[in-house]
């Protein structure tokens, strides 16, 4: 095989190979949303550009390195949907970083904000000052959360894939034993029986798992009910 066949060959399988990566691993890498995503583009892309032009490396070593980074990564998402904590030291937590006007400045330096950085980016949302703001909210990616006095407070995802997130709890002021007490009311024997639950002004919206489809209708039976009271 010469030389220009065996690139053309490897530049093959690694565009079928990425191919695999996105549909097994999911859309979502195509725009990262956490730093474990963005890395594993980033080593992706890497390890196809740097195999391409090694004439040391064969079609079948670069298959099986392919095979064994999918592997990694499938791993490793499996983990972060299994584990709050994994998750949470791998791409990190949502951080509070003002809270009624109040610079928190511990979780500033947490999520590596300078007051430069903080003034800026309320500045670019039309924010002139901290005590305009009730609540902002730094994500794993790094993307703001603003919420202004007087505006409505946003969805807040408490439970992911059947894991409870105590940092949400904390940044709505609420505890994990509110949350069992909610989601008996709504059907749900435990919080690995739900997919997704969101907090609202004060409610919580859930949605479970495919095997509790009558939780859900009774949950969302409930949730418009009160929307209609208030």
């Amino acid at each position: 095989m010469t030389g220009m066949t065996l690139v053309a060959v490897k530049l093959l399988v690694g565009f079928i190979g990425l191919i695999i990566v996105i549909n097994v691993t999911g859309k979502g890498n195509l725009a990262p949303k956490s730093a474990s995503d963005q890395i594993q583009n980033y080593v992706l892309g890497a390890l196809i550009g740097g195999v391409i032009y090694n004439d040391d490396i064969h079609v079948e070593a670069f298959i099986i390195i392919l095979a064994i980074w999918l592997a990694l990564v499938l791993g490793l998402r499996v983990l972060k949907r299994r584990s709050v904590i994994v998750k949470h030291l791998v791409d990190g937590r949502a951080l509070t970083v003002i809270r009624d006007g109040k610079i928190d400045i511990r979780n500033c330096r947490r999520a590596g904000l300078s007051a430069n950085e903080l003034s800026f980016r309320l500045r670019a949302e039309k924010i002139y000052s901290v005590l305009d703001v009730r609540r902002v909210i730094v994500e794993q990616n790094g993307e703001f959360i603003i919420v202004r006095r007087g505006e409505q407070t946003p969805r807040f995802p408490v439970i992911t894939d059947g894991q409870i997130h105590h940092d949400i709890l904390d940044i709505i002021g609420r505890d994990e034993q509110w949350l069992r007490a909610e989601l008996k009311t709504q059907g749900f024997k435990r919080p690995g029986q739900v997919f997704l639950a969101e907090y609202e002004s004060g409610e919580l919206f859930c949605v479970g798992y495919s095997t509790q489809e009558d939780a859900q209708e009774n949950a969302l039976r409930a949730f418009m009910r009160r929307g209609r009271r208030g």
